[in-house]
């Protein structure tokens, strides 16, 4: 069983669409990551921090899905990390209503003894600093380093964010994020551009559009599944990097061949996220519910063609 380390926000979530609205909920990237990861055969960690408002039973739900939180740091009288947001009719564009940093504010991650030798880390959308402090306090390089980004830290924090791109295997980041970060329209100039700056691979996601892997001179794309409701948006990047890095730790396998696969295990579970709020469909998924959708995404893609 892979060993997966898990760097990213615990925390609770206030969620406007134009299907309903949620009181504060259950949400981040390590609660996204861990939950879509604990669908394969892997041996997991989350480092985060939250306040001791945190819900018993949202910690259970983590533990309950042999995922190990004992590198979530509680802070005694402190309040967790919170986002509220509205989105747009179209669900692809969003306003932040309110960012409350709260515990995230001075969170120094610290890499639990059991997994300073994961096989692969996954850090979740953080500061570039927090991300770069995990890096530094592993003990033996990982087969695979998958780092998360955002638009926000090319804007506040661009040195520190090229700092911890050179140390990485694999960036993921949405199609307008990789144009801002490289400066070029085209995502394959985007793509190469990057791979100039470290990393091995890009996969750059382009939402119910479906993602792009980049290796070298390989290129390969995986399809979104059309789905008849999406009622809430939010996890789904979170929960596509769970399902890619927690597929890639089990399988123990990092070529691009499976990696092409690992993005298919990814854009399936980001699937099921988006059909309920929060994380109330991720709780509820079954391995069944998974086999059967990705026949679903082998039809979408299969197909016989006489080649002359």
């Amino acid at each position: 069983m892979g060993k997966l380390l898990i760097v990213g926000t615990v925390a609770f979530d206030e969620i406007e669409t134009p299907f309903g609205k949620t009181d504060k909920i259950l949400g981040g990237a390590a609660t996204y990551i861990g939950l879509a990861a604990s669908q394969f055969d892997v041996d997991s960690a989350i480092i985060s921090i939250v306040g001791d408002d945190l819900p018993q039973e949202y910690l259970n739900l983590l533990t309950d899905r042999g995922i190990d939180i004992s590198a979530l740091e509680i802070v005694k009288g402190g309040k967790t990390f919170f986002w509220k947001g509205k989105y747009h009719n179209d669900l692809n564009s969003r306003d932040t209503l309110a960012t409350e940093l709260n515990t995230l504010e001075d969170f120094n991650p610290v890499v639990p003894e059991d997994y300073n030798d994961a096989d692969v880390v996954m850090l979740g959308n953080l500061h570039p600093i927090v991300q770069m402090g995990v890096i530094k306090q592993m003990k033996k390089r990982p087969k695979l380093i998958i780092l998360d980004t955002m638009n926000f830290w090319m804007d506040n924090a661009l040195s520190d964010l090229m700092a911890v791109i050179k140390h990485i295997d694999v960036l993921t980041i949405n199609d307008e994020e990789a144009r801002q970060l490289t400066g070029e329209y085209s995502l394959v100039k985007a793509a190469q551009k990057i791979f100039t700056m470290g990393p091995k691979y890009v996969v750059i996601k382009k939402g119910e559009h479906g993602a792009l892997l980049f290796n070298e001179d390989q290129v390969f794309f995986a399809p979104a599944l059309p789905l008849e409701e999406v009622f809430d948006p939010t996890g789904a990047g979170d929960t596509f990097a769970g399902g890619f890095s927690g597929y890639l730790a089990a399988s123990d396998d990092n070529s691009f061949e499976n990696m092409k696969k690992a993005i298919i295990h990814g854009s399936n579970l980001a699937s099921f996220s988006v059909e309920k709020f929060g994380t109330e469909r991720m709780i509820s998924l079954d391995r069944k519910e998974i086999r059967e959708r990705l026949h679903q995404f082998k039809k979408l893609t299969q197909f016989d063609i006489e080649l002359q």
